[in-house]
């Protein structure tokens, strides 16, 4: 039966729905840490109203973005993995009430410790939704849709990466009014002070709860992929086993093992070898339950692309993966923080005497409206990447992206040392070019798999580049506190010059365009 020729039906756009709002609201998390990790760790470690260093709360702020990037991928491959065992209707509710449950937990965390342990946990559902919304969508829509729905998946991330800093902007003004209301319905006066304190930053976080009833939505309405169920009754899910998931648990202890060694300040010699243990790790946790799947599936014939050339195209994919987070996380990730000093700087040059308490509403301005630049930029970037990658090839585009994306940043961090329209400007630029792999990925990465590993393959492949940026998040901290003396510019500068590999390693990958998805 032909799909391409069949009418949509209601069930697709159902699917279609629950990965929009899915990646809307993944966005929405990811946006909403950048916006609040500094007044939330200078309220989380600071000791009876002390003021908390920069050079502590930088520090840990490496080790909260590596611990979530940790998370996710973890997150990406278990929850593939369940995708591909159990449907992916079914493990996509679990991964969107894991992350939004948790999400919320973050904002009642009386330690950094405590937030950055729901954080990772709130990661596992994260990662996880990316995989199987795209295979679930992917599956149920014909090929011909395929770019554009790409475009609109990664689209969706960065709607809710604008949504969450247009909340804060509306939240901002608004914080001591919202605990004059909470404190006449009968709250304590002790709990209304520890929500609205520094800039609301808990009220932003119990607001990430929310996306808890997506999961009655996708459960009720989303059918299941027919593609799966077809894998299923040929006996083919089968062959995944629960006891190959302890490869993940030990992929997911080498990162936090990198993460240890950075955080107790241990030797660099000493970090260094935690950093190429844990990155072997992964590599090796991570792929063990495919290997061992396709290894048991191997008289089955999974499908008309040979074992060692799956596990080929996960290897180069989570490189390709790897060069767009890696700079993402390690660079541009960081603008809100870097408008936040800039801003700071300017305020400070024109009148030396203002105090912290009169910065805390024009900083804030300064992060979310920084955000919202880079995220409207992002939205027409993953946009154009993924029909692009339908016109003119999948490596042509990705090539394009790489030095698309090598040129704005520098154009971003190198040329601006102002607060102003430009800088606004710049980061819009920045963020559409560095946010277009994320409208290829989605279009990409999917025809790589066959069907019965798509949803853990592309999980290990997109999910992956994590650990590289959780790793380059660790030091790109050290980089900007120790060898350039607390400015981004110049570090965040040398972080990308990553897409070079990217330019590189994108020919050893198979070109797809034209290609149905491998059954």
């Amino acid at each position: 039966m032909n799909s391409e020729n069949k009418t949509i039906s209601s069930g697709q756009w159902m699917a279609l729905v629950a990965a929009i709002l899915g990646w809307l609201f993944d966005g929405f998390e990811m946006g909403l840490f950048p916006l609040v990790m500094k007044p939330a760790l200078r309220d989380l470690l600071g000791q009876d109203g002390a003021p908390v260093s920069e050079q502590i709360v930088a520090k840990w702020e490496g080790v909260m973005h590596a611990g979530f990037l940790i998370g996710a991928a973890t997150g990406g491959v278990l929850f593939g993995w369940l995708g591909d065992r159990l449907g992916r209707v079914r493990a996509m509710s679990l991964s969107v009430l894991t992350f939004a449950l948790f999400s919320g937990l973050c904002g009642l965390g009386n330690s950094a410790g405590l937030v950055l342990f729901f954080r990772f946990i709130a990661s596992l559902g994260m990662g996880g939704e990316w995989s199987l919304g795209v295979s679930l969508v992917m599956e149920l829509w014909p090929g011909r849709s395929r770019a554009w729905l790409a475009g609109l998946i990664g689209a969706a991330s960065n709607v809710g990466f604008i949504l969450i800093a247009l909340v804060s902007l509306a939240l901002s003004p608004m914080v001591k009014s919202i605990g004059d209301v909470m404190l006449s319905i009968g709250l304590s006066a002790d709990l209304v002070a520890k929500l609205t304190q520094n800039s609301g930053w808990r009220l932003l976080m119990l607001i990430g709860a929310f996306p808890a009833l997506l999961t009655f939505f996708i459960r009720i309405f989303v059918p299941e992929s027919k593609k799966w169920e077809d894998a299923q009754s040929q006996g083919a899910t089968s062959n995944w086993a629960a006891k190959d998931l302890w490869g993940v648990v030990i992929g997911c202890l080498g990162p936090l093992g990198m993460v240890v060694a950075y955080a107790a300040d241990l030797p660099l010699p000493v970090q260094g070898v935690a950093v190429v243990f844990g990155l072997a790790a992964a590599f090796v946790g991570y792929t063990y339950p495919v290997r061992k799947y396709l290894g048991r599936s191997e008289a089955q014939a999974v499908s008309s692309i040979p074992a060692p050339e799956i596990l080929r195209r996960m290897y180069v994919a989570a490189l390709l993966s790897g060069v767009a987070l890696l700079a993402t996380w390690g660079a541009v990730q960081r603008a809100p923080s870097w408008a936040n000093d800039v801003r700071k700087a300017e305020l400070k040059a024109a009148n030396p005497a203002i105090t912290d308490a009169e910065l805390v509403l024009p900083l804030s301005y300064a992060r979310a409206q920084t955000q919202i630049a880079t995220g409207f930029g992002a939205i027409f970037g993953t946009i154009i990447a993924a029909v692009a990658g339908d016109k003119i090839g999948r490596r042509k585009t990705y090539a394009l992206m790489c030095l698309g994306s090598l040129a704005s940043v520098a154009l971003f961090f190198k040329g601006n040392t102002s607060f102003n329209a430009m800088f606004l400007l710049t980061g819009t630029l920045a963020g559409g070019m560095t946010a277009s792999f994320y409208g290829w990925l989605p279009l990409y990465l999917p025809e790589l798999f066959p069907t019965k590993v798509r949803a853990v393959g592309q999980g290990f492949a997109f999910n992956f580049g994590r650990i590289l940026a959780g790793a380059g998040s660790l030091y790109i901290g050290y980089l900007i506190n120790v060898h350039f003396g607390g400015k981004y510019p110049d570090a965040c500068m040398l972080l990308s010059l990553i897409y070079l590999v990217g330019l590189v390693a994108i020919w050893f990958a198979p070109e797809t365009k034209g290609q149905p998805l491998p059954e």
